[in-house]
């Protein structure tokens, strides 16, 4: 019997040598990825041929794939999550690695890991887009413009309290406009939305549609489509509220007990490399966070933006009760016309 003990004890110290040998040399990474098309063609063929790692990647929502990592974090599927709001992340900690790339002190400071373990890779601002055949003599450089009465009822948002980029906006404007607890900011949002007549799109894609469509001369919507609508020859102008733009990070992080967990920080060092970020910045509508870096004629230099830095934990930890502001501020302008 003790032989035979000696025999499979020494057989699984074998396979237990021959598993970690297998992970350091794994030629495999597994992906969980929320982003367009457009980013993961520029992103996940790039990195395979460069390091010659199968990627298998399995796409869904941001909501679905948080909710299948924490399902599978005592034997995890995957080894990276890429994409999805930094906010979502930084509430789902225990799920994720630490790791600071070593590309991380190329990144524009205010965009840099600071965390530990989520790595921003690119950026997406608020920002309005205008119908320029529809504005005739009317002047778009900011919120207040927004306030003009000419523009009421041709104004296109979407529904803060459903849609990301709408609920966004609304944070840009409140710390444009004098802060998230600010009373005059809020009266400007009554101001706006009483302007906006009550027209909220069904979803964000709708938003910028419909001003590429010449249904509405402004909406209030986010860079990545806008710069895509320039690019195919839309009659529209993409313009950075004068009062300060929000760009927010989407994030990236390696999934805690990775088992490619080498291949996954070399994941991580890639997507803020040099090649990459230039890759995002001349090739898709996506904004690059590295310090120097190419980006498209039609990305306007973010130093020639006024920018503003969103405070992402108080919007987090306050979210609710800013959307139920806003229900009960757009509630009393419906039920007052």
């Amino acid at each position: 019997m003790k032989k035979v003990l000696s025999v499979l004890v020494v057989a699984a110290m074998v396979l237990a040598g021959c598993g970690a040998k297998e992970g350091a040399d794994s030629k495999s990474l597994v992906v969980y990825s929320p982003n367009s098309e457009g980013l993961i063609a520029s992103t996940i063929p790039a990195f395979e041929e460069k390091y010659d790692i199968k990627v298998d990647l399995i796409q869904a929502g941001t909501g679905e794939l948080f909710t299948k990592m924490d399902s599978e974090k005592n034997n995890p599927v995957a080894d990276v999550m890429f994409g999805g709001a930094y906010s979502t992340f930084t509430q789902n900690e225990d799920l994720f690695e630490p790791y600071t790339s070593a590309n991380n002190d190329k990144v524009i400071e205010d965009y840099q890991n600071k965390t530990g373990y989520i790595t921003p890779y690119v950026l997406d601002g608020s920002m309005l887009i205008v119908n320029n055949s529809l504005l005739g003599d009317l002047k778009i450089e900011g919120y207040e413009d927004l306030l003009n009465e000419q523009l009421k009822g041709k104004i296109a948002t979407a529904d803060p309290a459903s849609s990301s980029s709408a609920f966004a906006q609304l944070t840009n404007m409140l710390l444009a406009m004098g802060g998230y607890e600010d009373q005059g900011a809020w009266d400007y949002v009554k101001e706006l939305f009483t302007n906006i007549d009550g027209k909220i799109a069904s979803g964000s894609s709708n938003v910028y549609k419909s001003v590429a469509d010449g249904e509405m001369v402004v909406g209030l919507t986010y860079e990545d489509p806008s710069v895509a609508l320039v690019n195919s020859g839309a009659d529209v102008s993409i313009v950075y509220p004068k009062e300060g733009a929000v760009f927010l990070p989407a994030g990236s992080a390696i999934i805690k007990g990775a088992k490619n967990m080498e291949n996954a920080k070399l994941f991580i060092d890639f997507i803020i490399s040099q090649e990459t970020q230039d890759t995002y910045g001349t090739e898709t509508t996506n904004r690059p966070v590295l310090k120097e870096v190419k980006t498209s004629d039609t990305m306007t230099p973010l130093e020639d933006i006024n920018t503003l830095q969103e405070d992402i934990d108080y919007v987090r930890e306050h979210k609710d009760e800013m959307v139920e502001k806003f229900k009960t501020i757009f509630a009393e302008i419906e039920s007052n016309k």
